[in-house]
């Protein structure tokens, strides 16, 4: 990665220049920097310092015991975390602060204020006790994004009750090998989800998968399409499934929450989009909830009359720690979409930030991305003004979608905090801090306080470009995978000793802000070069007629791994042969003759999962000739099979 030093001098002089610009008026701000002076000092006391903001039924006796790769935070601490999030706003005289705003795909909505929702969890709570659910039992939750998600996952939080939420996207399939993983005694699902106008049919999905799940006991049916219709009923097995609205409609408002050790199982998230068994990552309960609180808080300068905006789905770890769990525990005001953002229209995001005057707005690359090739006019018919902060998250973002991002959606005065963290890590591990330190395009900033970072070699020595590196546990760090301690250990510890490997490539400049390259496997090596993806990436998105671009390696006998692009232009650029050379040329000009793909396809469109993320895994299986790996994910499986025959018919 060393060879590619000469890249990031000139993306630091773009960078530099665009800083010094009129545009950038507001954002190069360097405030207050005590916070990573006190973190630096002691971390365990500053990590300390903000779990005594949460409200704990006993106090620890240990901050952290470290026995590598095994950490335990917290040790004799007894808290609840449904109680933090939602008790304590009561007990602190904010009963009637909007809690949870919610907006339907079809633009029906609800909203809850934290004593309505504190007692729809407790109602839940009771429901689930009332069907035999019991602290320690795994309950499985596959939902759309409804205010009953988070629901779910607070009530099963209430009474100790491990859950496993699974992205309504998933097949038949998925959810039988994440219950079954777990063993779980209960399934909260629904009759159907909603999506770009179609139908998703959740229950007829989970009946599919029950056929093989003999430890469900008891099934929870929440019904969102309400009237069943000839094609999309519910088929209800008496004993075993129970709707929703009866069983709360029968239960208390007041349910006493479970007292949890620090160390209990809160919940287990399975990660997606690899072929073979699912990895079940384990996150418990009080050092998971502190690390949430303070990235919440701090990352995006929480204040009390935001209206906070976090467009993932609760199947992600974004939807966990940051639409329920940390912004829950600020007492913030929580909106939740159901939908797509170009549905019925490519204006639909903007249109809920407008109607719900959204201060904080979270949301994928991706999606960015998106917008720009959809043009600036689907944002200006909207009013933005109540927008003060953007984040990015879920993979790097490159400099010219930055650039937009805070032209076009920020005004010019909105800081932007691209955050770096994984369903691993469990919060946000990398950011920068918009009360006290400069955003930069291309750069996800700082180690966020508390959080020790390096970059490594394969042999363990520091350097400028490397392997990104954890070097000290964290609060929210992943425990182990559900019962495979071999597999956590050999999975994210063995690369150096007790030291975590993240799997992602990175470079730090001069003031010690680091760029994310994306992960290893990534990073090309192509004629004895190691190019990472995602600067070829930003090369051709830098191109006027790229809207967005995802690139891969394949094998080439001679090259070793030759580079495949996969681009989708923005409106009315004509696609055609002479597009495909300017493009390559394009890039040989930004980094290299190197770095010229040695294939480009012009596609209408890029294999993605719900959430927006790019499925680079299968644009490998496509570019090197190989059976299509699990398409589950995706939010449009036939793109896929579409994309594979254009690139069989170029390349032939």
């Amino acid at each position: 990665m060393d060879s590619n030093r000469n890249d990031l001098d000139a993306l630091l002089k773009e960078t530099r220049q665009f800083e010094a610009s009129e545009k950038f008026k507001g954002n190069a701000i360097v405030r207050d920097r005590s916070i990573y002076d006190e973190a630096s000092k002691n971390r365990l006391t500053f990590w300390e310092s903000w779990a005594e903001n949460l409200k704990w039924r006993e106090k620890w006796h240990t901050i952290l015991e470290w026995k590598p790769p095994y950490a335990k935070w917290f040790l004799g601490g007894k808290l609840n975390v449904s109680e933090n999030c939602l008790d304590r706003h009561l007990e602190a005289g904010r009963s009637d602060k909007m809690a949870l705003i919610w907006e339907g795909e079809n633009g029906d909505s609800r909203s809850y204020t934290y004593r309505d929702l504190h007692a729809e969890v407790c109602k839940l709570a009771n429901s689930l006790k009332s069907l035999g659910v019991k602290k320690g039992d795994r309950v499985v939750i596959y939902l759309p994004m409804i205010p009953e998600a988070a629901i779910a996952m607070l009530a099963c939080a209430r009474i100790g009750a491990p859950h496993s939420v699974v992205f309504g996207g998933f097949s038949p399939q998925s959810l039988v090998d994440r219950i079954n993983d777990l063993k779980a005694v209960c399934l909260i699902t629904a009759d159907g989800g909603y999506r770009r106008g179609g139908v998703v049919p959740l229950k007829t999905n989970a009946d599919k998968a029950l056929d093989s799940c003999p430890t469900v006991k008891k099934v929870i049916v929440v019904a969102r399409l309400g009237q069943p219709t000839e094609e999309f009923s519910a088929d209800m097995e008496i004993g075993r499934d129970h709707w929703y609205h009866e069983l709360i409609g029968e239960a208390e408002p007041h349910c006493t929450p479970e007292i949890m050790d620090a160390e209990d199982l809160l919940f287990v998230l399975y990660t997606s989009g690899t072929t073979g068994k699912p990895k079940g990552i384990v996150h418990t309960t009080g050092g998971y909830l502190t690390q949430v609180t303070a990235t919440t808080k701090c990352v995006f300068d929480l204040q009390e009359d935001d209206v906070y905006w976090c467009t993932a789905d609760v199947g992600w770890i974004t939807g966990h720690s940051y639409i329920v769990y940390g912004p829950m525990s600020n007492g913030a005001s929580v909106l939740m979409y159901e939908g797509a953002p170009d549905w019925p229209d490519k204006g639909r995001f903007w249109e809920i930030c407008q109607k719900y005057k959204v201060s904080i707005f979270y949301t994928a690359p991706t999606a960015i991305r998106a917008f720009m090739k959809w043009g600036d006019d689907w944002v200006q018919k909207y009013d933005l003004s109540s927008l003060r902060l953007l984040g990015t998250v879920g993979e790097p973002i490159n400099p010219e979608a930055w650039i937009w991002y805070h032209r076009v959606i920020g005004k010019e005065r909105c800081p932007i905090v691209d955050t770096w963290w994984q369903t691993e890590t469990g919060a946000i591990m990398i950011t920068s801090l918009p009360a006290v330190t400069e955003t930069r395009p291309g750069s996800a900033g700082e180690a966020f306080p508390g959080i020790c970072t390096a970059l490594l070699n394969d042999e363990g020595e520091a350097v400028s470009a490397g392997l990104l590196a954890i070097t000290e546990p964290w609060p929210s760090m992943l425990r182990t995978i559900y019962g495979d301690d071999e597999r956590y250990e050999s999975t994210y510890w063995s690369k150096w000793e007790g030291i975590y490997f993240a799997g992602d490539g990175a470079k730090i400049d001069e003031d010690g802000f680091l760029s994310i390259l994306g992960r290893v496997d990534d990073v090309l090596n192509t004629a004895g070069h190691r190019i990472g993806t995602m600067e070829v990436e930003s090369a051709l998105v830098d191109h006027p007629a790229v809207a967005e671009a995802a690139v891969v390696g394949k094998f080439d006998e001679v090259k070793g791994q030759a580079i495949a692009a996969f681009v989708t232009l923005k409106e009315n650029w004509q696609a055609d042969d002479g597009l495909v050379m300017e493009l390559r040329d394009h890039v040989a000009k930004k980094i290299g003759a190197i770095a010229r793909p040695d294939s480009i396809v012009l596609t209408a469109d890029l294999p993605k999962t719900r959430s927006g993320k790019i499925m680079r895994r299968l644009l490998k299986d496509i570019a090197e000739g190989k059976a299509l790996g699990d398409t589950t994910t995706l939010a449009d499986p036939s793109v896929v099979q579409g994309l594979k025959e254009q690139y069989l018919s170029k390349e032939s």
